[in-house]
């Protein structure tokens, strides 16, 4: 397939970054109400010093290990979309995230908020690559009936049978898959779908395989997983692909225990990766058409339980991008104990206002259909 058969999305370039926190970020190390003794009093084993923080204001500040967030911060590039949630939250890892996923908290759905975006902006699905995961399986966000997503593990290894190594074979390999699956693109429903999916995978995996030698940076990545996932973006980014919605995850803040230690470490981590990738993006005449979305599937309880904190609901997420309108948005909830949903910090607004928003004004689409109704959102963007 000759990469000038692209067809690349008729309502503008701007492209979204997803990055998921699994497991439960917890809101109040990641903005710390430092200045409120409540904080102190319910984190007696796990809060930040005062004198770590690194201050927004009077009242918040980020987490120690936060600085290279708070550096876009004072850039004007960060926005903070305080007491993130939903009516009824779920305190499941799996039905949570379902809920995130496909912004659906009432009904069990089979399509992903991301997969109607993709739909809606590619609904001939002409390009395979408008959207690709950067990790294993397909997150549900991307699920949709008749969207293609390709789902990369490693970018440096992807592709069909990249462990043959003779040429010969694989083209004989090649050929071989792409008869089989075209064979069976015309037949029956189920084999008709099976073939698409696998002729699908035979065009993405042949267009991707070319990112990596069309790169080059002066931006040194970290070694740790999200930031080779981000350099993975920056690299299908810069191709030139026509992909306009890019999804990653960073593991390991379900902190039942050693929230004190592992937090940081993860903000250290995921700090790291998205000021390289800000750098990047900056490098490569990318920044204003790029919006960077972080989100985690809900909180942690407001009390410790000792060593760490368990699952909670209202929580917070990150917008972070050049034309991004930085400040904070939405209430920050109260730490009183009366004001508590069943011990958790209460959510202040829907997390599907925030998507709406997202969809709306930077990817230039109507989020009724895709969040499944109307919800006030924020003017997060400044173009």
């Amino acid at each position: 397939m000759s990469l000038s058969n692209i067809t690349k999305s008729s309502n503008g370039n701007r492209k979204l970054v997803v990055i998921q926190q699994s497991g439960g970020n917890d809101y109040l190390n990641s903005v710390v109400p430092y200045t409120d003794g409540l904080y102190y009093d319910f984190r007696k084993h796990t809060h930040h010093n005062a004198e770590d923080v690194l201050k927004i204001d009077d009242r918040y500040a980020f987490g120690s290990t936060m600085g290279l967030i708070k550096d876009l911060w004072d850039q004007g590039k960060v926005a903070i979309i305080n007491g993130v949630g939903y009516p009824e939250p779920n305190r499941s890892h799996f039905r949570s995230m379902d809920i995130w996923h496909t912004a659906e908290p009432t009904e069990i759905s089979q399509e992903g908020w991301l997969g109607r975006v993709v739909r809606d902006i590619d609904p001939k699905s002409e390009n395979v690559l408008t959207a690709v995961n950067f990790g294993v399986g397909l997150p549900r966000a991307l699920g949709c009936d008749g969207v293609a997503v390709a789902s990369v593990g490693d970018l440096s290894t992807y592709g069909l049978f990249p462990d043959l190594k003779d040429q010969w074979l694989r083209e004989y390999a090649m050929e071989a898959f792409g008869k089989m699956y075209g064979a069976a693109a015309g037949k029956e429903a189920v084999m008709g779908f099976l073939g698409q999916t696998g002729t699908n995978a035979l065009r993405g995996a042949e267009i991707l395989n070319t990112a990596p030698e069309k790169y080059t940076s002066t931006i040194e990545y970290g070694t740790d997983p999200i930031s080779k996932s981000l350099k993975d973006v920056a690299q299908v980014m810069f191709a030139d692909f026509g992909t306009r919605i890019f999804y990653a995850s960073h593991g390991g803040y379900d902190t039942h225990a050693g929230l004190k230690t592992a937090h940081p470490e993860l903000w250290t981590e995921l700090g790291r990766a998205v000021s390289d990738f800000m750098a990047d993006l900056e490098e490569h005449g990318q920044s204003e058409d790029t919006a960077i979305l972080i989100f985690s599937e809900f909180g942690r309880r407001v009390r410790d339980n000792g060593n760490g904190a368990d699952h909670g609901s209202g929580g917070v997420a990150f917008l972070i991008g050049e034309n991004v309108k930085g400040g904070m948005y939405g209430e920050y909830p109260s730490l009183e104990e009366k004001d508590h949903l069943d011990g958790d910090l209460h959510f202040t607004n829907d997390f599907r206002g925030t998507y709406s928003s997202i969809v709306e004004d930077w990817l230039n689409l109507d989020p009724i259909p895709i969040v499944k109704g109307q919800f006030e959102g924020f003017e997060f963007f400044k173009n």
